[in-house]
């Protein structure tokens, strides 16, 4: 059974773990993107999404608690002062993780992790995205009925056909004339 063993080990002892998270952390937050296998993305993402909710309150406390996990003090400024404005509206989700394929020695799942704030391209994106609602598959009491629709078109598609039929006749009629007068 698998009690109590929700997170992934990484292959590593718990002091050797702890630093490489908080070597990772501090990096991602200098750089704002780290590229990194996918198992090291993800228990990332719980370490640091924590350390970011505490630099939403910029207070000494705050900033110690922070401090003792990352040991970084350039990496806590940044995070207090540049990173905190960004996300301060946000509610969590501050990383976002992308899959880059495989790693050619060993085939390791690679990524990208990074803040979702500080990706420019991806703001664009979302700023461009329209609200889109959702719309029934039901019958609505006003929606016209294929008749309906193809009514007009049928008259449109029979007009040309009508003065078609009218123009021969009236061609038909001129050469008589013509003969008629040369005849005279």
């Amino acid at each position: 059974m698998r009690h109590n063993k929700k997170f992934n080990h990484l292959g590593r002892t718990s002091a050797h773990r702890a630093a490489m998270l908080s070597n990772m952390a501090s990096s991602l937050i200098k750089h704002k993107r780290i590229f990194t296998t996918t198992a090291k993305a993800k228990a990332l993402r719980k370490f640091i999404e924590p350390l970011i909710t505490k630099s939403k309150d910029d207070s000494t406390h705050s900033r110690r608690i922070v401090f003792s996990t990352l040991q970084d003090k350039y990496a806590v400024t940044e995070l207090f002062q540049e990173v905190a404005k960004r996300i301060g509206d946000r509610p969590g989700g501050y990383t976002r993780i992308l899959k880059t394929g495989n790693r050619l020695g060993d085939n390791a799942a690679m990524c990208f992790i990074e803040l979702v704030d500080y990706n420019e391209n991806m703001l664009k994106d979302s700023s461009k995205k329209t609200q889109k609602t959702r719309r029934s598959r039901r019958k609505a009491v006003d929606t016209p009925t294929v008749a309906q629709v193809a009514a007009p078109v049928v008259e449109e598609a029979a007009a040309p056909l009508q003065e078609a039929e009218a123009a021969p006749q009236e061609t038909e009629a001129a050469p008589q004339e013509t003969e008629e007068k040369t005849e005279e």
